[in-house]
């Protein structure tokens, strides 16, 4: 005789049945990428073009340039810009990126692509707002920036025109932003920590700059600057007025009670420890993620554990 099972009982198993299946996709996911970082890896050292779009295909995901640079929402298409960002300072529209040479970045040279990541200056000489995460991407490697281009440049231009921004005054002046640049901007290349691992600084690196974890996981002071003080430890202001987590190693408030394997497959799967999966903007970033080798992701888990706890309380809305 069969025994009926109950609501709570069909929900549980229908939950492990959808992990299940994600960690079955997960490992044939991983045998793939892995061959793909090997091969892009190896290929660098001979400077071909194809090399170099390959590894820079990998930076693109890691870096999530499509997230602000395609509006999803309204069926837009591959990095041609208008997707809206709400915040306190006015509404900004991700921009063009394509090889477009009219309303895209297909005029730009190689040094106008560095300088745009690593300084935040357009080609004309005029500062980015903020928005635009150079804050973190400062701090990529030249080969990195380079190859990230490459990918970039192979994909398909589209002629479709920016959206001008929406903000409030006085911010929209840009010359206000050189002297937010001097108050709030460490530019400049990620320095290796000596004394830790290789997989450390791996980690250090993906997530400050490639990754820019930073950019939504800590809060901003009143002219929209990351406070140092409380880095990673989560916002009920984020991106569109949403709630970020704490992602601090704090027990109560953080991630101090998920292993380095939960916080890779958070990253990898989007499951989170009890079973749940990710919601909101999250849901993009570990579409991303979701690219990445093992090895890296480890590597951002180690990092992440061997920040400062803090203590910081984030109420969802």
């Amino acid at each position: 005789m069969h025994r009926r099972l109950n609501f709570s009982q069909h929900s549980a198993i229908k939950k492990r049945s959808r992990v299940t299946l994600c960690r079955s996709i997960y490992f044939l996911k991983s045998l793939l990428l892995a061959l793909l970082f090997l091969t892009c890896h190896n290929g660098y050292a001979s400077s071909g073009q194809k090399e170099n779009i390959s590894r820079g295909q990998y930076l693109f995901n890691a870096s999530g340039c499509a997230g602000c640079h395609t509006d999803v929402k309204n069926k837009g298409r591959l990095l041609a810009g208008g997707r809206a960002l709400d915040t306190p300072f006015g509404r900004y529209f991700g921009p063009n990126i394509t090889p477009d040479k009219t309303y895209g970045i297909g005029r730009w040279g190689k040094k106008d692509f560095i300088r745009a990541l690593r300084k935040g200056v357009s080609p004309e000489g005029h500062h980015y707002f903020p928005v635009f995460p150079y804050t973190s991407f400062t701090k990529m490697t030249d080969r990195d920036i380079l190859d990230l281009r490459a990918y970039i440049f192979s994909l398909e231009p589209i002629a479709k025109p920016n959206i001008p921004h929406q903000i409030n005054f006085p911010f929209m002046f840009r010359k206000l932003i050189y002297i937010w640049k001097i108050l709030f901007f460490d530019e400049g290349t990620f320095k290796l920590k000596s004394g830790e691992t290789d997989e450390w600084n791996r980690g250090a690196y993906l997530t400050e700059a490639l990754v820019h974890c930073g950019e939504c996981h800590t809060p901003r002071n009143l002219l929209g600057a990351a406070d140092k003080s409380k880095t990673m430890a989560g916002t009920s202001e984020g991106p569109n007025g949403d709630s970020v987590p704490n992602i601090t190693p704090d027990l109560k408030t953080g991630i101090g009670n998920w292993s380095q394997k939960q916080v890779v497959e958070v990253l990898k799967l989007g499951i989170l420890p009890d079973g749940d999966f990710v919601g909101g903007a999250m849901t993009e970033v570990t579409d991303n993620t979701a690219n990445l080798t093992d090895s890296d992701l480890h590597a951002i888990a180690k990092y992440l554990s061997s920040l400062p706890a803090i203590k910081n309380k984030v109420t969802v809305k």
